[in-house]
């Protein structure tokens, strides 16, 4: 599970982040585009902008469910 308290810097605030057990493996940035980046000096991903519409906030959903270390987060402020 993701800790808030773990979270990357660059990720913009809000509900989802990313939290340092990213291995960068490129699922969340496949499935929400619009919402993920590749920080690559640092190797992971991290959340530059937060969902803005039903289909933005599905699929960070879908990228959190399948996340394989639980690296993202939603604390639920929005």
């Amino acid at each position: 599970m993701a800790d808030a308290a773990n979270k990357y810097s660059q990720n913009v605030s809000g509900a989802y982040y990313v939290d340092d057990q990213c291995i960068d493996c490129d699922l969340c940035r496949e499935t929400a585009p619009a919402n993920f980046k590749r920080d690559d000096d640092g190797g992971h991903s991290y959340l530059y902008k937060q969902p803005e519409n039903d289909d933005e906030r599905a699929q960070c959903d879908e990228a959190l469910q399948g996340c394989p270390v639980e690296a993202i987060g939603n604390d639920g402020e929005e």
